[in-house]
């Protein structure tokens, strides 16, 4: 045991204290319990709770994705998509008629839309169109940044939508502003991106785009508002285009100019920023100021109303509503626009005049206080009656003298301008026509008085009172004003009394050869009546349906100078004894074919139908397209059937193009958006030399139209056409002209219906007149005096620069040259028939014979 081991325990003096700290390890001075950190705990926690929210979140977001994509719409048709454009009409001369569409929209390839348009609603809508990929992240905080700085004053938030995405609203999910609908507009948006190219969407986006006005794409809306196609835009006018997208009617530039010229001049600065255009062309671009122009092009067609309407019928009946109105179709017509006019003219003219003459005056618009002031506003406020001239005007009755009156209308030289209030005077001696209409006696007032005994009038007016009172609201026509007094704008000018008239009309002109309708007119006007009286209406054609009886004779064999029976004639049918007359009354004997023709005798025809049979003669009209299923009645040989003036038109076309049956057209072509034919009115096949190269001479195309009587037959019913025009009923329908023409005239019973059917070798013209209800036209009112000079007209204008060319004879035929009347004619026989003329037919047959059946209220056709 050491020493040390046995001293007790006591404090060592500092020597050895030294050294036993030397000679042992030092100890560890055991550390305070560390208290537990409450910071580190919140964060574990924070962490896991966020973790487990984005777990939740992540979970629910892909479930929300896959509902919203569970029911996204298939987008990859957009690739072949083809936007819904406008069908166009046009004329024979390529100006445009008329536009069918439920959107107005004009389809444009990528190509052909100028660089710089693109680039101007690339600027405006989509500053980085050509780099995101459907969805724009800095668009989006850009937009996110403008709405703080705007937050609270009352300012629309703006939108961060690509062009993408707006082709993917458009297109694809709808309008409606819900945060749905955005993200699945995004979603689109990037598939789009991935499936098409930028140019293809760009295309879809600029074609679709409404712009206001109607106006859906780019080339519909240059056309509306400026009247130009896209290549013909100045940069001014691509720039403003491209303001339109945002809100179309806030910058429309007739109603808020300043408002379009601001963001026009904004989309011209982001154009600078994008380098698509320099500075100094965007500040030559903001001097040019906006100028819309009408919506209606210069050069469009504003005739033939009727026309394109049918032309739209028959569109929809062949292509289909929606092809019609959305499959851009290009449809080339037969109308020519300077003889529709002329012929709408004759029409009206002609309709003017007979209501002159039978008319009577039907009284005023509408009546109205008349005082110093207040009739301005008064006559303002009245409608204008459809149908009413463009050169007529509204004029108030303000002052009533014994044989004059002053009357004031408004004159509105600029629309956007106050309307300008004129006076004129109305004399007496311009109202000879203003008969007062008699009423018919209490208890007869119905359409069979009226259409027995016409329109009853008075005496002519022998005071202004008789006319007008102070208030009364008529149609006027002012007078030419003298250029010396063209400066005194509030000086009275003379004023003459206009009415539109009651009664109705219809022409049509087409082609013989080829069936091509050249001009139609449906009635007094189409804003009046949308009705075509010249496809649609069905009357009696009276004496001009008697041409279709006289050539089933001579297909028989009979000879234009066969001698027939002209005496009273009885017809027993179930209803009873039937005794048809001729027009101007009494009997000439024994006259020839061309002499009953000639003078439209109806005992004559009456005998000729029983002989050559109803049967036949029924077969015969429905061959010419004129009466499918005519009744054999004998009282249809003197037009008691009922046809419409196109049919009655096709019917006589076959006798001057050789006996060939005719289709009346519309339409010669119709192509579809991308220019390719698919449909044409000419069927014909060309023989094998279209193919044969330059050096194989012209081609012959084969003839497929049916041959409904022979080439002789047709040209002798020609030539006593001729004669009626020359000698008979139909002498007003070449008053003045030199070339050869022929027609028929037709009046029905109780002077219902007048007609003139006529043709030269290289147009044939119907013209009927009537009311819409089969009144009474008046005593005396026959289709010579009526119709027959508008059917001169409409002839003149059509054959103003063409030469005379004479009626071509067919083949085979025997020309003889007979004496008729004063002079000799050469008469067409066929070989081997009698050319004497002393052959009578059906001598002996006074009276009887049976008509097989007859409406009593058909008979008494002239």
């Amino acid at each position: 045991m050491s020493p040390n081991e046995l001293r007790p325990e006591g404090p060592l003096d500092p020597y050895r204290a030294r050294q036993a700290s030397a000679a042992e390890p030092p100890r560890p001075k055991a550390k305070p319990p560390r208290k537990p950190r409450r910071g580190w705990g919140l964060l574990r926690i924070m962490v896991v709770l966020g973790a487990g929210l984005l777990v939740a979140g992540s979970v629910g977001g892909y479930g929300f994705y896959r509902v919203i994509v569970q029911d996204l719409p298939d987008y990859r048709w957009l690739a072949d998509y083809e936007p819904p454009q406008m069908s166009r009409i046009y004329a024979a001369d390529s100006r445009l008629m008329a536009e069918l569409a439920t959107e107005r929209r004009v389809f444009i390839p990528i190509e052909a839309i100028p660089r710089r348009l693109q680039q101007a609603f690339v600027s405006a809508e989509d500053q980085r169109f050509w780099e995101h990929h459907g969805v724009d992240p800095i668009g989006i905080l850009r937009a996110g940044l403008t709405a703080v700085e705007q937050m609270g004053s009352g300012r629309r938030m703006g939108g961060a939508s690509t062009i993408t995405q707006q082709v993917a609203k458009n297109m694809l999910v709808g309008a409606d502003r819900t945060f749905a609908r955005k993200i699945r507009e995004a979603i689109l948006a990037v598939r789009i991106e991935q499936t098409l190219s930028k140019e293809r969407i760009l295309e879809i986006y600029l074609n679709e785009i409404f712009l206001g006005q109607q106006a859906y794409g780019v080339a519909a809306a240059a056309q509306n508002y400026f009247g130009k196609s896209l290549d013909e835009l100045t940069l001014a006018e691509m720039a403003f285009l491209a303001v339109l997208p945002k809100a179309p009617n806030n910058y429309n530039p007739q109603r808020f100019a300043e408002a379009a010229r601001v963001r026009r001049d904004w989309v011209l600065d982001r154009m600078v920023e994008d380098g698509a255009i320099t500075a100094a062309e965007a500040t030559a671009a903001k001097a040019e100021p906006i100028l819309a122009r009408p919506q209606r092009r210069p050069d469009m067609v504003t005739a033939g109303q009727h026309f394109s309407e049918d032309v739209r019928r028959e569109l929809v009946q062949r292509f289909g509503a929606e092809q019609t109105t959305m499959g851009g179709l290009v449809v080339r017509t037969s109308l020519e626009p300077p003889l529709q006019a002329a012929a709408e003219r004759a029409l009206r003219d002609g309709l003017t005049a007979y209501d002159r003459r039978r008319g009577g005056w039907r009284g005023g618009v509408a009546r109205i206080a008349a005082g110093a002031t207040e009739w301005m506003p008064a006559l303002e406020a009245v409608t204008r009656p459809p149908g009413m001239a463009a050169e007529w005007r509204l004029a108030v009755t303000l002052e009533v003298r014994d044989r004059e009156a002053r009357l004031g209308w408004l004159e509105r030289p600029d629309p956007r301008a106050p309307a300008v209030a004129r006076t004129g005077t109305l004399g007496l001696e311009e109202l000879g026509w203003a008969r007062a209409v008699i009423p018919p006696p209490p208890g007869q007032a119905g359409v069979f008085q009226l259409a027995t005994q016409g329109t009853r009038l008075g005496a002519a007016p022998r005071r202004m009172g008789d006319v007008l009172e102070v208030g009364d609201v008529v149609m006027v026509e002012p007078a030419p004003v003298p250029a010396a007094q063209a400066a005194l704008a509030n000086r009275g000018v003379r004023v003459n009394l206009r009415q539109m008239p009651a009664a109705e009309g219809a022409i049509v002109a087409l082609d013989p050869n080829t069936g091509r309708v050249l001009a139609m007119v449906g009635g007094y006007s189409f804003e009046r009546s949308w009705f075509n009286r010249a496809t649609q209406a069905m009357r009696q054609p009276g004496s001009s349906f008697k041409p279709f009886v006289y050539i089933s004779a001579l297909s028989m064999g009979i000879p234009p100078n066969q001698m027939l029976l002209d005496e009273p004639i009885e017809i027993a049918t179930p209803q009873g004894l039937w005794r048809p007359a001729n027009y101007s009354g009494g009997a000439r004997g024994w006259v020839t074919m061309r002499q009953a023709m000639e003078a439209s005798l109806n005992m004559v025809t009456v005998r000729l139908a029983q002989h050559v049979g109803m049967e036949r003669i029924s077969q015969t009209v429905a061959d010419f397209g004129v009466i499918p299923n005519m009744p054999r009645y004998l009282a249809m040989a003197l037009g008691a059937g009922e046809t419409t003036p196109m049919r009655m038109a096709t019917g006589y076309a076959s006798f001057v193009n050789g006996g060939r049956a005719v289709t009346p057209t519309l339409i010669d072509s119709v192509q579809d958006r991308r220019g390719r034919v698919i449909w044409r009115a000419d069927a014909r096949q060309c023989e094998p030399a279209c193919d044969a190269g330059p050096d194989a001479g012209p081609p012959t195309l084969a003839g497929e139209r049916r041959q409904v009587v022979d080439p002789i037959a047709a040209y002798q019913m020609v030539s006593l056409l001729q004669g009626v025009v020359q000698r008979g009923t139909g002498t007003r329908a070449a008053t003045g002209m030199t070339r050869p023409i022929a027609g028929k005239t037709g009046t029905t019973d109780d002077y219902r219906d007048n007609w003139f059917v006529g043709f030269t070798p290289d147009i044939v013209i119907a013209v009927w007149l009537g009311y819409d209800d089969s009144r009474s036209l008046g005593p005396n009112e026959a289709g010579g005096s009526n119709a027959a000079p508008i059917f001169r007209e409409v002839l003149q204008a059509a054959l103003t620069d063409s030469p005379a060319v004479p009626f071509r004879a067919p083949p085979g035929v025997a020309l003889v040259r007979i004496a008729v009347g004063n002079g000799t004619i050469l008469e067409a026989f066929r070989p081997g028939t009698d050319t004497t003329g002393q052959r009578r037919l059906g001598e002996g047959a006074g009276g009887g014979g049976s008509g097989g059946g007859l409406d009593s209220a058909l008979g008494g056709l002239y």
